[in-house]
């Protein structure tokens, strides 16, 4: 969990009403601040959940898009494309993941090149036992209720779309704040490919590099 600061007064607050006497509208301002923060505040909370299982959140969100999958591996390609992370972030987390038994690496029998990351039964195990605690602590959104929840990914999911990090399907309607029932087929999210029945969420920039070199487990 991230440090307290109990600081006397809202610096974010604060630097919006000086944003506002030397600049202008501290709106954006205040909320892409906001936002930042928040990231710094999950991170640490999702990380302390994690750290029993030697798991950063990363590495947690490869273990579960691989449960995801109809044959618990995927291409390596496919896993950034999921996670929405560099290349390179891919090797170093299904790396690591290797070395803790909870990954191995296959030759891909569609492409002689490729390689697939497919899921061990531990890491099977892990990932199960890791969701149960965060789901507990709600990823660490135990103060909003489903509705207000509902409405932030709504919100940060049109900054999304306007950045290109997926198309709207043509003539259908925008998929539903999660907690809603959608016409998907039992056991299949709304647009899943073939052999993958789900995407697990994108993990932060700042999270990129499964915290490479910053002395995670």
């Amino acid at each position: 969990m991230a440090k307290r600061l109990d600081l006397p007064f809202d610096p974010i607050a604060r630097a919006a009403q000086i944003w506002e006497e030397r600049f202008g509208p501290a709106d954006a301002m205040a909320a892409v601040t906001s936002i930042m923060r928040a990231q710094q505040l999950l991170l640490a909370e999702l990380d302390g959940l994690l750290r029993p299982y030697a798991l950063t959140f990363a590495r947690y969100e490869a273990l579960i898009l691989l449960t995801f999958s109809r044959r618990g591996s995927l291409p390596l390609r496919v896993i950034g494309e999921r996670l929405m992370v560099h290349p390179t972030s891919v090797t170093n987390t299904i790396d690591r993941l290797e070395e803790q038994g909870m990954v191995v690496r296959r030759p891909n029998p569609r492409d002689g090149r490729g390689t697939l990351a497919e899921i061990t039964g531990l890491g099977r195990e892990v990932a199960e036992r890791a969701t149960g605690d965060l789901m507990a602590a709600r990823f660490g959104m135990g103060g909003y209720g489903t509705g207000e929840l509902g409405q932030v990914f709504t919100l940060l999911r049109g900054l999304r779309l306007t950045a290109g990090d997926f198309m709207p399907e043509p003539g259908k309607a925008d998929v539903p704040e999660p907690g809603q029932a959608d016409e998907s087929e039992p056991g299949q999210a709304a647009g899943a490919e073939p052999d993958v029945a789900g995407a697990a969420g994108g993990t932060a920039a700042a999270h990129d590099r499964d915290r490479a070199g910053a002395g995670s487990p």
